[in-house]
């Protein structure tokens, strides 16, 4: 991989793992971005980042070139606008990239979020393909989602948030909004998925009841798909995504309206799943990470996730499909918008304002 030469910020923290102290860094390696949402890496080693006001770049050496051409219109307001991206698990022979975006197309006015496939030319996407679209279009300026994930098997894994309708969206399989959809790499519907016989169910469903997930990355010990999501004040989860499975939301949450009034009816009922994690106060997260890297073995097998609100990482350490315990690392790091694992082993944090930033051993290169 080509290294990314800008170093900005320096600062380090302690963290007390596994009974040993570990120094760490973080370093602002690409600046220049607003609202990085996406960042994947090509085989070159450059990065793909994009940025949610509408636009994708090609970072080379840390440094942003012009923006790609051949994106689809973006309606980028509110919440919405060019959010995740994702390679093909086999990108080296066949290309793809995965895209998600607040799009106006479809019926009713405003936008919803939708799943596209391209390929990469020079600087352009070209053979753009739309595999899903949500429907209808509203108004409304939150809760787009959007997260991609592949699974073991080859499936496509994606979010939409429930759009702001909470009483409409998340708990109705008839109507797009608060759920976890699976797709082919084609878009199409996997036979197996658990909605197919269900009538006028949106069959792309995989799971429901969810309200705003940001999150998405697949345990590499199980295979699973795990998600976090927003809550509204308190009550943001993290999920171990099951096939048809409901999440309750918003018949249960450990949240409360932003007035401080409640609507939940309880936190646990039976035939709907209980979070691996929760968080009151939120913490608004966003970005998730399996780390599996040698660079931090206090840290394999664990989540790394980011916070918005209180601009830090979160090590959540995991035991089979729970969560046991949580540690605040990098606080002022700034607000969080997504962390990945770099092709170099060392972990990336895109930040809104701040830059992406490498988190390094003090000790290590």
């Amino acid at each position: 991989m080509k290294s990314l030469t800008i170093t900005i910020v320096l600062l380090s923290t302690c963290l007390a793992c596994a009974g040993q102290a570990t120094d760490y860094r973080f370093e602002t390696v690409v600046q220049g971005i607003s609202v990085p949402w996406g960042m994947v890496w090509l085989p070159d080693g450059d990065m793909l980042v994009t940025d949610r006001r509408g636009q994708l770049y090609r970072v080379h050496d840390g440094q942003p070139g012009e923006p790609i051409a051949g994106l689809p219109e973006v309606r980028a307001s509110g919440q919405g606008g060019l959010m995740d991206i994702e390679l093909h698990p086999d990108y080296k022979n066949n290309g793809w990239i995965y895209l998600t975006y607040s799009s106006k197309q479809g019926e009713g006015g405003g936008a919803n979020t939708a799943l596209m496939r391209a390929r990469l030319q020079a600087n352009e996407l070209v053979d753009s393909e739309v595999l899903y679209k949500a429907e209808p279009n509203t108004r409304k300026g939150q809760h787009f989602g959007s997260r991609i994930e592949f699974d073991d098997a080859g499936f496509l894994y994606f979010s939409i948030g429930d759009r702001g309708a909470r009483t409409r969206n998340p708990q109705d399989v008839t109507r797009d909004g608060g759920k976890i959809y699976r797709l082919k790499d084609d878009g199409s519907i996997p036979s197996d998925n658990p909605f197919t016989l269900r009538a006028n169910a949106r069959q792309a469903i995989y799971s429901y009841g969810h309200r705003n997930p940001q999150g998405m990355a697949k345990n590499p010990a199980s295979g699973q798909i795990w998600v976090h999501e927003h809550g509204p004040r308190g009550g943001d989860e993290i999920n171990v995504i099951r096939k048809g499975a409901n999440y309750g939301w918003p018949i249960l949450s450990y949240g409360v309206n932003y007035s401080g009034s409640s609507f939940a009816e309880g936190t646990e009922r039976a035939g709907m799943q209980s979070p691996a994690w929760y968080w009151v106060p939120s913490i608004a997260p966003s970005g998730m990470l399996f780390v599996t890297s040698d660079r931090y073995p206090e840290w394999q097998g664990h989540i790394l996730v980011g916070s918005l609100k209180f601009a830090y990482v979160v090590l959540c350490r995991v035991d089979g499909d729970k969560v046991t315990s949580t540690e605040i690392l990098f606080k002022g790091i700034g607000r969080v918008r997504n962390i990945r694992q770099g092709p170099d082993g060392y972990v990336y944090v895109a930040t809104e304002g701040s830059g992406i930033k490498r988190i390094r051993p003090a000790a290590g290169s």
